[in-house]
């Protein structure tokens, strides 16, 4: 049975961070938006969850079409909820983390434009609030996340 509500929800979103260590630094997997908002700017690898699919599901799903990255164990890092952290409507995002054992091979896909891994000390403006999302997992993971 399908149930109507007269009051707005959110919406319900997953974004992945993908770490690995090259040399002596750690890196993030990021993807080139190809679509408003944020068109150009990059990003955390993720987007909206489907209504019969489980958040873990939804962040597989997202991951694999937006950087051809699969069979990696996802963690759930937190829940982000700021009121305007996405502009076209209220949205809240669960995050998830990844740290594959070998070097996964990217291709963008889906509506990522690119996908690369960016050094943790050479980052380029984030879209949304993952700037603030990411400074968080460095805490968490013990990662510098200072420009060099």
């Amino acid at each position: 049975m399908a149930y109507t509500y007269r009051y707005p929800r959110p919406a319900v979103t997953v974004d992945i961070l993908v770490f690995r260590k090259k040399k002596d630094s750690w890196q993030i997997l990021l993807i080139q938006r190809n679509h408003a908002p944020f068109e150009g700017k990059w990003a955390f690898p993720g987007g909206f969850m489907d209504m019969d699919e489980t958040l873990e599901e939804a962040a597989v799903r997202e991951l694999k079409e937006e950087t051809g990255v699969e069979q990696v164990a996802l963690e759930q890092l937190k829940a982000y909820s700021a009121i305007d952290r996405d502009p076209r409507h209220r949205t809240v995002s669960v995050a998830f983390t990844a740290f594959p054992e070998n070097d996964p091979e990217i291709q963008a896909g889906d509506d990522a434009r690119n996908a690369r891994w960016f050094s943790l000390h050479e980052l380029p403006d984030l879209a949304f609030d993952h700037a603030d999302i990411l400074a968080e997992a460095c805490r968490k993971f013990h990662f510098s996340c200072e420009k060099k």
